[in-house]
């Protein structure tokens, strides 16, 4: 008798978990997942990327229709309007498909999946839906939740006072929309219900929107967003919402310390972050403690310090980003496989899919020049062909380049296709590029991507077409 019942058990089922969990499988390790939600996915395929993404396409597709974009390119439309119940349900129409999608791959790749919560027995146990269930080791990649805003209740069902899960879910535009949060998901879900008719007014706490991001590329996009429609609070913090009759009421503050003011909404969107989700695994019951941000600490192989127990994706430092779960997922994997698996954690892509995108890799300029000496290159798309034929001029590529080296070290870009673009720099700087690399890399034409090309020359200053 095997004296466990799988080698693998992941437990979660997000792009991390059930990456992890097909890894495994496919390297010949019997394996289970255990996963709660009615369906795989996650965060990400259930309420995050996919849905966001299918509503923000569709969205983009009618602002350009209402808007005149299309008229200005002799498409003419007499008469239009909005069925948002039809954008609504071709949103569900693909995270059904991908969904399912997932559990065709269990299938396929014979891992089994565990339904329910799985809860932390001993180093090598856990309980799921009241049955014991033993493996050799054991993966957490349990996700991460909304974080909540103090003294704000969220009630999805009410739509009133959301998270972005509530967003999606809107069943009709509302008339007033106040994001809380100025970073990605907040900007995302509010481009949503701008381009839909919903005025949109952002309350961000720092002074400055897109923390974390490159400062030119958070200046411009403040920008992009306001010639859009955004209105913007920065420097500001909620103290409270509550439902007063068919809308909120918010009460907000300077940051820095002032006079309170009230806003009025008809819907209130909570994107302050998110928070990893530890609580309910009995991690008391191994030893494992969680650190001051509530991660999960492990080692460059993704072990916790329980042998046999491993983590990745949101519970574990570093971005809370679906891809770097992936890749996590692959190598935890191969680790527990007996192979190599390593993620570099310093060239993990982020994307915010607004239009134009915003995406970067590597370093910012500010965090590049507390290193040492670099060179900066920039070409806007104003001057890219491409661009200009389809009357796409917003944003630019910047590359910041080592001064002696000449190394790449960190590539920003605001355009359209910003989010397909970023592969390819975030390829050559996996493989040690240099900016000449880049430059002297041929480019077909007329494409986004030739704007990679000219501010990669324009680091040495001599770009062609500016």
């Amino acid at each position: 008798m095997a004296e466990f019942d799988y080698d693998v058990l992941v437990i979660g089922a997000g792009p991390g978990g059930y990456v992890a969990a097909i890894r495994a499988a496919q390297l010949g390790l019997k394996t289970a997942c255990a996963e709660s939600r009615e369906t795989l996915g996650g965060t990400c395929l259930n309420v995050g990327c996919i849905p966001s993404k299918a509503m923000l396409h569709a969205s983009e597709l009618y602002d350009e229709a209402a808007n005149g974009m299309l008229a200005k390119l002799g498409v003419k439309i007499d008469a239009m309007s909005l069925d948002l119940p039809t954008m609504q349900g071709q949103r569900t129409d693909a995270v059904k498909g991908l969904t399912g999608g997932i559990e065709f791959l269990f299938k396929k790749n014979k891992v089994t999946w565990l339904k329910g919560l799985a809860t932390f027995t001993g180093a090598n146990s856990v309980e799921v839906g009241g049955e014991k269930v033993t493996a050799k080791n054991i993966v957490i990649a349990t996700g991460s939740s909304v974080t909540p805003l103090p003294g704000v209740t969220i009630d999805n069902a009410g739509g009133k006072i959301v998270d972005s899960t509530g967003a999606l879910e809107l069943d009709k535009v509302p008339g007033h929309l106040v994001v809380v949060g100025g970073g990605v998901i907040g900007l995302e879900m509010g481009s949503v219900w701008r381009r839909l008719g919903a005025k949109v007014t952002v309350v961000e706490y720092l002074d400055q929107i897109l923390p974390g991001m490159d400062g030119e590329v958070r200046k411009e996009a403040n920008k992009i967003f306001k010639k859009q429609g955004f209105d913007y609070k920065l420097g500001t913090k909620v103290t409270g919402a509550e439902v007063v009759g068919d809308g909120v009421k918010l009460t907000v503050e300077p940051a820095a310390g002032g006079d309170a003011e009230t806003v009025e909404a008809d819907v209130v969107l909570v994107s302050i972050g998110r928070r990893p989700n530890t609580e309910g695994l009995g991690l008391d019951k191994i030893g494992l403690e969680v650190n001051q941000r509530g991660q999960i600490e492990t080692d460059h192989d993704f072990a916790t310090k329980v042998p046999g127990v491993w983590a990745i994706g949101d519970v574990i430092p570093g971005p809370m980003l679906a891809h770097k779960a992936e890749d996590e997922g692959i190598a935890v994997a191969e680790n527990i496989a007996g192979l190599t698996g390593i993620v570099n954690h310093d060239l993990i892509p982020s994307v915010v899919y607004t239009k134009p995108e915003i995406a970067g890799v590597g370093l910012t300029e500010e965090a590049a020049k507390e290193k040492g000496a670099v060179k900066v290159g920039k070409f806007p798309m104003m001057a890219n062909s491409r661009a200009k034929t389809n009357h796409e001029p917003e944003g630019f590529v910047k590359i910041i380049a080592d001064a002696e080296t000449d190394k790449v070290l960190g590539v920003w870009i605001i355009a359209v296709p910003a989010g397909t673009m970023i592969a390819q720099v975030a390829q050559a700087m996996e493989f040690g590029a240099s900016s000449e690399d880049i430059a002297y890399t041929c480019h077909a034409h007329p494409t986004h991507s030739e704007a990679i090309k000219e501010a990669a020359m324009a680091v040495t200053g001599k770009p062609i077409h500016m």
